[in-house]
């Protein structure tokens, strides 16, 4: 069995020379042309409680330590970075292991949708030659990104066994684009208290300060705060979002009752009776639906912004990327040729440059997910997405980016607060036969007439606009426990 497990593994293995630099190649390394499928694997080790730590452990004892990587210790971009530069120096010495590992490499990364989510970001910033496909192992609470692509929502088993089995998965998968979004969020400066509007620790870690670089940079407005970031599975904002925040909330509070998976979600289902989302038309005051707090405009067409009309009774409202929300349900659902003629809306291909915005009046509308074909109110299908916040009755709402919330404070004054979010690029992702998410390209996916491609209009964007912000930008503040990633 340990030498059929061997051979197994040599699929995965990568040589040293390629993983440290200047260290001697060992032509008896690997045997053939190289790895069929090099892998570089970058665990949580903090997520699910001790899994993480624990799947580190399996990782690096059937792999080399040098392709294994905890995320506490060293970030992805550096990892990266460094392992890219030598793969390139090599490939112009004219190293065919090098050019082989580069061609076929494969990322694993085992974390909550917040880590996986930093290491799409890392990998779209870097521009990687060859850039590399990655799978995710659910090791979160709503674990949507991994059950979005196939991979499961249960944390995985850390067991040798458990492990072997992943990697045979990852050697069978396929490769499949995803959509990225850009979300700009702009307030202005508060004439009187602290400088920033927010405390830095109440972001998402996916949300940062832009620093501008230029006078000529568009998006530099003189007396405004301005916040960017992005996102691979949704943003949403009210009520969903309110429960969303009061649990990390408890779990910041007391950390040592959140260490198991069944006893999280219990945990949320508790808070969202509490905070009335079941109760909404009862105990949520109508300042606070969609509808009232501000408009919503939608671009369908490049250059082209349109209102979006949305019913009074909605409080909460999802921007969809993947097929995948609140621990797997698909709140689009795929609608049926009636509404494809009359409303021009499509299934929810994760690679058309389309978002997906659906709407929910409570708890209990969200209950129709559980039904077969069941789905939220779809609003409509865009390019990209423009919320403004005026002054009203409501002083703040709850946002909520790939399950990371916060409170957000609307506008007290005759200010404006605006979140806008638009398509920024594709990365690579891996994906089982059991995958929920569906290409635009593949044969077997549900036809409809292909987006039409307008390039001229990111290129017209500012270079900073376009940067995801996880690498060189992406920093987590050194009394932030990287455990609040999962």
């Amino acid at each position: 069995m340990a030498s059929r497990n061997s051979e197994f593994l040599k699929n995965f293995w990568i040589p040293n020379h390629v993983l440290v630099p200047d260290s001697k190649v060992d032509d008896g390394e690997i045997d053939g042309d190289g790895p069929k499928c090099p892998v570089l694997v970058f665990v949580n080790s903090k997520s699910g409680g001790q899994l993480g730590g624990e799947l580190l452990k399996t990782y690096r004892s059937l792999l080399k330590e040098k392709q294994v990587f905890d995320l506490g210790e060293e970030t992805p971009d550096k990892v990266l970075s460094r392992i890219y530069a030598n793969l390139e120096n090599l490939k112009v010495q004219g190293d065919q292991l090098a050019i082989w590992t580069m061609e076929r490499l494969r990322l694993i990364v085992a974390g909550g949708d917040g880590t996986a989510g930093w290491l799409l970001g890392v990998v779209c910033d870097l521009k990687l030659s060859h850039s590399p496909p990655i799978a995710t192992v659910p090791l979160g609470t709503g674990n949507n990104l991994p059950f979005a692509f196939g991979w499961g929502k249960k944390n995985p088993g850390t067991d040798e066994q458990s492990v072997l089995s992943f990697l045979d998965k990852v050697l069978k998968a396929k490769e499949m684009k995803i959509d990225n979004w850009h979300l700009l969020m702009r307030m202005k400066t508060p004439k009187h208290g602290t400088c920033d509007p927010i405390a830095p620790l109440e972001l998402p870690h996916s949300l940062h300060a832009f620093h501008r670089v230029s006078e000529s940079d568009e998006l530099n407005i003189e007396g405004c705060h301005t916040f960017r970031g992005g996102f691979w599975n949704y943003f949403s904002m009210g009520m969903d979002a309110q429960v969303s925040y009061a649990f990390h909330s408890e779990r910041k509070l007391h950390p040592e009752k959140f260490k198991n998976q069944l006893v999280n979600q219990s945990t949320y289902a508790k808070l969202g009776c509490t905070q009335g989302w079941f109760l909404a038309s009862l105990t949520h005051p109508p300042n606070r639906n969609i509808a009232h707090m501000g408009k919503v405009k939608v671009m369908k067409t490049p250059g082209h912004w349109e209102d979006l009309e949305i019913p009074s009774s909605i409080r909460s409202i999802v921007c969809l990327n993947l097929p995948s929300f609140s621990g797997g349900f698909n709140p689009w659902g795929t609608p049926n040729k009636r509404r494809h003629r009359d409303r021009a809306f499509t299934p929810p291909f994760v690679d058309d440059g389309l978002i997906e915005v659906v709407g929910f009046r409570d708890a209990w509308h969200g209950l129709v997910l559980l039904a077969p074909n069941g789905h939220g109110t779809r609003l409509a299908q865009a390019k990209r997405i423009r919320f403004e916040f005026h002054k009203g009755a409501a002083d703040h709402t709850y946002m909520r980016i790939d399950g990371e919330p916060w409170k957000q404070p609307l506008p007290v004054d005759d200010d404006t607060v605006l979140v806008e979010i638009s398509h920024h690029g594709q990365v690579n992702m891996l994906a089982t036969h059991e995958s929920k998410s569906k290409s635009m390209y593949d044969p077997s996916s549900p036809h409809h007439n292909d987006a039409e491609d307008d390039d001229n209009e990111e290129d017209s964007l500012a270079d900073e606009f376009r940067k995801f912000g996880a690498a060189d930008t992406f920093k987590i503040p050194d009394e932030v426990d990287i455990a609040h990633l999962s």
